[in-house]
């Protein structure tokens, strides 16, 4: 079963193109367990260029979230992002005033209300991030301000239940299960994939087994221009609308749900996005380290007069125009999309593309306008591309069911009973508690390997002795994948070569050196230098053969230590007389180049036929290339140090 979830998971799974045998043993899952939160490790891309991923099994997947907001993250490149965006921050408001956390979708609603626009508040690349820190001032400001009008806490509460009630109030994914696969794996899809209609219906299986599409033929493909081409009648399919505007920047895409096929220099064939058509602007219309629109601070500040603002208002004006002239040319084709998805901060933003305005194509109460479930970045085509592979990847979750059953029954507790009494509390802050045991074993782990790393050997056979640790002693704890590589004070001292350490422990501590580490191998093994191996031979010539087993062990014949130390001698003496003939050679080449470049000198202090130049060509070659202000400039500098020097002469 398990090497048949390994297949399934092997490649990213994409909703419109599921394996067969994954469609048919597909079912909900039990809506009384919490769903996991998103794997927090990104699969490579079938729709993008791959890019490296560390994965770190399943120690990190569920490190990349935020429990302020509820809320995970593919990456810790998008977590990081996130602490940074207005959300996040408005949030950490919300909890210092004692009041309860929003979701993204409501933090974007109440920003949409905002009599200010603030175009640059969206999250930022990082070439950007100057602008960014002005812009989430303005809008935390704005809604703080808003927000003060409703006076005491309860109206405040009341206006917060009341925005929250505009919600749906449903999670963002759906979460479906399979026998295929280990019961403590989820596989969840985007609400917003889903029609309104879609959503309705009472078999949500049966409507994603519907949704499966075929990949459409390599040819003909999209022609190479900006705005792309419809595709022929015969390869129509469900397609999507994606739209980002903010912060002057702009960008548009129609994607056709149905992949298509492409082969890779292997030759083996794998699904990639089909764009049908895609566009890119961007207006200076953002104030560079200030944040927001120039309309925004006009309508704050009043009408400023300089040359930038008049710049970025006749560029506000001209990106709308530039917006609404592309969205009247894809009209046919975003009317023949299934889903329109949106992500338009700011009153201006959303006037620019939902109007009114004559003859508009985006309509707000358009029933298949979606916004992205997720953080964005800066609107480029780049980023709708990681949106579109992102909303119709599968996310695939693994978590212990049981544990998230618990938490869930202690967050049902109120608040008094879990922090009345350590019976009545969480069951899980117990068992994180470690035990004395456990916290001895950390500290001495800690001690001896410090003491081992400064090659203290002395020290580290005192503090054996003194702590009556066995010379054979773990390290706690054993799950880190330092201690799973290097689990005794000999196999560390052996990945590090450190000499001292490994002569002292065979022969004063009595290390064993055919105990083995969680890979099978002796600490012999680990050694990466000549030397280090040396001392286990020489360790095994003082020792003898009768006192372990030095087969087991993977030593080598024994060696003396007045052998060791003349190949010690004679290794150093190599590496001396290396060292000198690459100094040696290293001086040669260098007075080998200044002979050149005195050479090279020479000749340019000399004119035609050999003779040398004036004072006069000097200058005039010197002032070559410069402007006669600065050949005035340098003249008055030149004659100044010459009245100088006659002066110090006298």
């Amino acid at each position: 079963m398990f090497e048949k979830a390994e297949e399934l998971l092997r490649r990213p799974l994409y909703v419109f193109a599921l394996p067969q045998e994954l469609l048919v043993t597909l079912h909900l899952k039990d809506p009384t367990i919490l769903p996991a939160p998103i794997d927090s490790t990104p699969q490579p891309s079938e729709c993008a260029p791959e890019k490296d991923v560390e994965r770190s099994g399943g120690e990190t997947k569920l490190s990349t979230s935020c429990q302020l907001c509820r809320t995970s993250f593919p990456s810790v490149q998008e977590q990081r992002l996130h602490v940074k965006s207005d959300w996040h921050n408005y949030n950490l408001k919300q909890k210092i005033r004692g009041a309860q956390s929003i979701t993204d979708n409501e933090f974007g609603k109440l920003v949409d209300e905002l009599d200010e626009s603030i175009s640059g508040s969206e999250l930022e690349s990082s070439e950007s991030e100057a602008d960014g820190d002005g812009a989430k001032e303005s809008i935390l400001s704005a809604l703080l301000k808003k927000q003060a009008h409703f006076g005491d806490a309860g109206a405040e509460e009341e206006f917060m239940s009341k925005k929250r009630k505009r919600g749906s109030g449903k999670p963002p994914l759906i979460w479906f299960s399979t026998p295929l696969l280990p019961t403590n794996t989820s596989l969840g899809v985007y609400r917003a994939l889903f029609t309104n209609s879609e959503l309705e219906e009472p078999d949500t299986v049966d409507v994603v087994r519907k949704k499966q599409l075929r990949p459409v033929p390599t040819e003909p493909s999209p022609a190479d221009g900006s705005n792309g081409v419809p595709l022929p009648s015969t390869m129509t399919s469900p397609q999507i609308f994606l739209c980002m505007v903010g912060g002057g920047h702009f960008a548009g895409m129609i994607v056709s749900l149905a992949p298509k096929l492409g082969k890779q220099s292997t030759g083996t064939e794998q699904r990639q996005a089909l764009v049908i058509a895609h566009k890119t602007f961007h207006r200076y219309t953002t104030r560079r380290k200030q944040g927001g629109a120039q309309s925004a601070n006009d309508s704050a500040k009043g009408a400023a007069h300089s040359a930038g603002s008049s710049l970025r208002r006749y560029n506000e004006v001209a990106l709308e125009q530039e917006i609404r002239v592309l969205l009247a040319e894809w009209k046919d084709l975003i009317g023949a999309s299934q889903l329109i998805f949106v992500r338009a901060t700011g009153s201006s933003n959303r006037r620019t593309l939902f109007g009114p305005y004559e003859n508009q194509v985006l309509r707000q109460k358009d029933p298949r306008n979606r916004t992205f479930p997720f953080s964005t970045r800066r609107a480029t085509q780049a980023e709708l591309m990681r949106a579109f592979v992102e909303i119709t990847r599968v996310k695939v979750s693994e978590v212990d069911e049981g544990v998230l059953t618990m938490a869930a029954a202690v967050a049902a507790q109120p608040e008094a009973d879990r922090n009345a009494s350590p019976e009545k509390g969480p069951m899980l802050q117990a068992k994180t508690k470690p035990s004395k045991e456990e916290e001895a074993a950390n500290l001495h782990t800690t001690q001896v390997q410090a003491l081992i790393r400064r090659s203290k050997a002395s020290a580290l056979l005192s503090y054996l002795v003194t702590n009556s640790l066995s010379p054979n002693f773990f390290f706690y704890p054993s799950s880190t994948q330092a201690n799973h590589h290097a689990p005794t004070p000999l196999h560390l001292a052996s990945s590090i070569n450190s000499r001292a350490i490994v002569l002292a422990l065979l022969t004063k501590a009595g290390v064993d050196p055919s105990v083995v580490n969680q890979e099978g191998k002796p600490a012999f093994d680990l050694a990466g230098e000549r030397g280090t191996r040396d001392a286990f031979r020489v360790a095994r010539s003082e020792l003898g053969e009768g006192q372990w087993n030095w087969n087991a062990a993977h030593i080598p014949a024994p060696m003396s230590k007045a052998e060791a130390d003349k190949r010690e001698e004679g290794e150093r003496a190599d590496a001396d007389k290396a060292e000198l003939a690459r100094r040696k050679a290293e001086e040669d080449r260098l007075k080998s180049e200044i002979r050149v470049t005195d050479k090279g000198s020479n000749k340019a202090e000399r004119g035609l036929g050999g003779l040398e130049k004036t004072a006069e060509e000097r200058r005039e070659e010197d002032g070559r290339g410069m402007t006669p202000q600065m050949r005035m400039m340098v003249e008055r500098e030149r004659r100044a140090r010459a009245a100088e020097a006659r002066l110090g002469n006298r």
